[in-house]
């Protein structure tokens, strides 16, 4: 389990710092050719590897990261009824979209984020869709579950509202993001009918929130019997994913020239977040009475209590 930990802080590290080489590269390096110019050959081909490559790293970092700690977390069975559901379903949300202009609005991928499924929509789009949705979940759900008693079941009115808070801190960590990588000096896709909130339709926010909703209840489907009893610690990588990649997408935005998006952003996703990953517990509790018997039992037989399993049930 500990060289697992260590993976995970290896993929969750890397991909802060892609994301941060590559804001530097946007940013800095790309609106002053100058500099370009006067970097090595080595130096030159680096850079025009991480414009053409650095979302795409990025993003697989970021998925890579979080596949591991659901594993590591939540168990095999959870992970999986959570990344397939997320993958495919937003996949084909983008598919029809890219498509027909339903959910989201009319828009194009352009190049920069990897291989496009049906020349359409690059593979990694679906893997953020997934890691971001994750954590936005986890965040919600844990944060309702905080005061539920260990043998209290949770409430459809819980579910219903981790899904919707959930979808809520995705869809704000949008607001941020699309304005600025669709106008930035190297966009990643374009709005065909440019909308009224900073180039996007309005159309697009209802599409984030019903795409991610989705997914999110299929999951919640999935897990109705399934308490998640994260400690504030173990639920410190989904936050440390989703205010990082805030911070992404508000260089970027400020670097755009584009503050609202920040602001709403800020008041309806990093505020809630803190404050939901504050409710969870200071420390990780059994979930069940089964639980509480196979802890008293670890205890018992040696005098060093690993780390458990973050408090689901099994399937």
């Amino acid at each position: 389990m500990k060289q697992l930990v260590n993976i995970e802080r290896f993929f969750l590290i890397g991909h802060i710092l892609a994301m941060a080489f590559g804001l530097a590269g946007l940013l800095i390096v790309l609106p002053h050719p100058e500099l370009i110019a006067s970097l090595s050959p080595l130096g030159q081909t680096l850079f025009q590897w991480s414009m053409s490559g650095g979302g795409v790293v990025y993003i697989i970092l970021g998925a890579v990261a979080v596949a591991i700690y659901a594993y590591r977390t939540l168990g095999l069975w959870q992970w999986l009824t959570f990344m397939v559901p997320a993958v495919l379903l937003s996949l084909g949300s983008e598919l029809l979209g890219t498509s027909t202009g339903f959910p989201f609005g009319h828009y194009g991928y352009l190049s920069g984020l990897g291989y496009k499924v049906a020349d359409l929509v690059p593979f990694t789009i679906p893997l953020s869709w997934f890691y971001l949705g994750l954590v936005s979940y986890l965040i919600a759900r844990v944060g309702l579950e905080a005061r539920v008693k260990p043998a209290k079941p949770i409430s459809w009115l819980r579910h219903l509202g981790a899904i919707a808070i959930g979808a809520i801190l995705l869809t704000s960590w949008d607001f941020v993001l699309d304005p600025a990588m669709s106008q930035a000096n190297v966009p990643f896709w374009l709005w065909y009918q440019p909308g009224a909130f900073f180039g996007m339709p309005y159309q697009n926010f209802a599409g984030w929130l019903g795409t991610g909703a989705l997914f999110m209840t299929v999951a919640a489907l999935f897990w109705k019997k399934t308490p998640v009893s994260l400690s504030r610690k173990e639920l410190g990588l989904p936050l440390a994913i989703y205010l990082s990649n805030f911070v992404f997408a508000t260089v970027m935005s400020i670097g755009a020239g584009i503050w609202t998006p920040v602001g709403l952003g800020i008041l309806l996703g990093v505020a809630p977040a803190v404050g939901l990953w504050w409710m969870a517990a200071s420390a990780s509790t059994p979930t069940a009475p089964d639980q509480l018997e196979n802890s008293a039992t670890t205890r018992s037989s040696t005098t060093t209590v690993p780390a458990a399993p973050v408090g689901v049930l099994p399937k």
